[in-house]
């Protein structure tokens, strides 16, 4: 708080810009040996104030009028050159988007950013550092341990920030949906994800086949808090689907769900959507305090289950991790059930999922899964179920769930429920992506189903078209089932005997799971090999079934 600061003063600082209130201490700065200090932070927005801004916390709408302009005001104890940061925060590292320096007298001053227009939406830490003669003291370099203990302010730059209520629904059920945006009005579309035009080639843009015409709303009364509307789809074909929000300047928004069907296993096999990961790696900041509401941005809060995603409503790393499959399902015409994780922990039991299904297909990176979920796949396995993992690194967390929030309660396999004893492989290493390459075919006479019409042989090799896999990596442990085999491996990826390994195995009782095992293998799903590979795959997966 800015205490002993007049309103008229502050009103002075915030309009005039740079102003010194106070007479400097002259030859007293020599005596200084301690860094300076700020003896008060605050940051001003809108004249009217958006929903949930406080002393250091405020929203702005670049683009909107009177609304678009962020005042950092700051008093000094003593002169120092004070450097303002608009700081996005990312995992594991952070991005400056903005800078001021000026060297700054003793007493109040304010420094103003006004965003550009294609200034990612999200929060931005406010960093600030104070420097004099050498020292210096940094204001928003950590993660606070509440909002309440923050340092620094954040600006929130608004786009349009929407979220369902759930994360599935069936077609004609009423949905609640959640939106914040500085408008006087929206237009409100749904798009079948995967499905119609050509993807965006914007990591921020969800594009697909539009459904039903869009619907104007007139937003003038709600621009300054979350409105909840309730929306219906219509009686669409199972699969992901998204709302598509527009203001009337162009800014966009967007909302995804999953439709399930309204006759589960009608297909007998179904396609899991990796909502929980989804959530995990999402870096909104619902509280405010410039980092993401999740433990990959430092500390171990709750991740809500029904945030907005950051990046304008698109899940993280979507285009590259789920898009693909979901394009490969409509080049194809196969139209599996498609579920959330909340639909495969919903089902009864093992035993009901395998009566319903014959193949179950997780084409996502399933990294956080509930021990009931666990339980279910692990049975539908043992009576005979079939599993593809087109991703890596699954079954890895084990999570609970409560009133929209996740937990991470620990790793599956410190509870004695190794991932390989299921998924053939299991989480060897990571390197954020730096090393990729592509597949060898290691062992083609063990599965010539998969290999069949790609050209694909011992030697050969898969994903230049891509550039080549990993990112994170899978292998086989003594935990693997016998008779696992590894079907293509990329030797040495991240270092002497770190493979990244592609296996299979089959169990007596005619269960068959077939692993990727590299993070990033949908990506090749847009090319004719992948298509082809991953068709031989569904086609074995449904040939020879033993009786549900």
């Amino acid at each position: 708080m800015l205490e002993g600061l007049s309103r008229r003063r502050l009103l002075r600082a915030a309009l005039g810009g740079i102003a010194a209130l106070g007479a400097p201490h002259g030859t007293a700065l020599a005596r200084h040996t301690s860094p300076p200090k700020v003896a008060a932070l605050v940051v001003r927005g809108a004249a009217k104030r958006f929903s949930g801004d406080r002393p250091l916390f405020v929203t702005v709408a670049p683009g909107v009028e009177g609304r678009d302009l962020a005042r950092v005001l700051i008093r000094l104890e003593r002169r120092a050159r004070v450097r303002l940061e608009a700081v996005r925060m990312g995992i594991g590292r952070s991005d400056v988007r903005w800078t001021r320096e000026a060297s700054l007298a003793v007493g109040s001053h304010a420094l103003a950013w006004r965003p550009a227009a294609d200034t990612p939406v999200g929060s931005y830490v406010m960093r600030v550092t104070v420097r004099e003669d050498g020292r210096r003291r940094v204001y928003g370099g950590r993660r606070p341990v509440s909002p309440e203990r923050a340092t620094a302010p954040v600006v929130r730059v608004l786009g349009v920030e929407a979220a369902f209520m759930r994360r599935s629904y069936v077609p004609t059920e009423p949905m609640a949906l959640r939106i914040l945006a500085d408008a006087s009005s929206l237009t409100l579309s749904f798009l079948r994800v995967g499905h119609g035009p050509d993807p965006s080639l914007r990591s921020d843009e969800l594009t697909g086949l539009p459904m039903a015409d869009p619907v104007a709303m007139d937003w003038s009364g709600k621009r300054s808090a979350p409105r909840t509307v309730t929306v219906r789809s219509g009686d669409w074909p199972t699969g992901l689907y998204a709302a598509r929000l527009e203001t009337d300047d162009g800014r966009l928004g967007f909302a995804p769900f999953v439709l399930r069907a309204s006759t589960p296993g009608a297909t007998r096999v179904a396609a899991v959507l990796p909502t929980n990961t989804w959530q995990a790696y999402n870096l909104y900041d619902a509280d405010g305090d410039g980092w993401g509401d999740t433990w990959y941005a430092g500390g171990s809060p709750p991740v809500r289950l029904d945030r907005p995603y950051r990046d304008r409503g698109v899940p993280p790393r979507f285009r590259r991790y789920d898009f693909p499959f979901l394009r490969w399902l409509e080049k194809t015409r196969r139209e599996p059930d498609i579920l959330a994780d909340d639909d495969l922990e919903a089902v009864s039991s093992g035993d009901e999922l395998r009566r319903l299904y014959d193949l179950v297909v997780f084409p996502g990176h399933t990294e956080y899964v509930t021990a009931r979920a666990y339980d279910i796949v692990e049975r539908f396995r043992d009576l005979g179920g079939r599993l593809v993992f087109l991703s890596a690194n699954n079954l890895f967390w084990q999570v609970e769930k409560r009133d929209q929030e996740m937990r991470r309660l620990g790793k599956w396999r410190a509870s004695a429920r190794p991932e390989a004893r299921l998924c053939g492989v299991q989480y060897r290493a990571n390197d954020d992506g730096r090393r990729q390459a592509p597949f060898v075919v290691s062992d083609a006479d063990a599965a010539p189903w998969l290999f069949a019409g790609t050209g694909l042989a011992n030697g050969s090799t898969l994903g230049e078209e891509v550039g080549g896999f990993g990112i994170e990596i899978d292998m086989t442990t003594s935990d693997s089932p016998p008779g696992t085999r590894v079907l293509a491996l990329i030797p040495n990826l991240f270092g002497l005997g770190l493979h990244a390994e592609m296996s299979y195995y089959e169990t007596e009782a005619g269960a068959r799971v077939f692993s990727a095992g590299v993070l990033d293998f949908p990506a090749v799903l847009l090319y004719p090999r992948g298509m082809r590979l991953l068709d031989n795959l569904w086609r074995h997966m449904l040939e020879a079934l033993p009786e549900p």
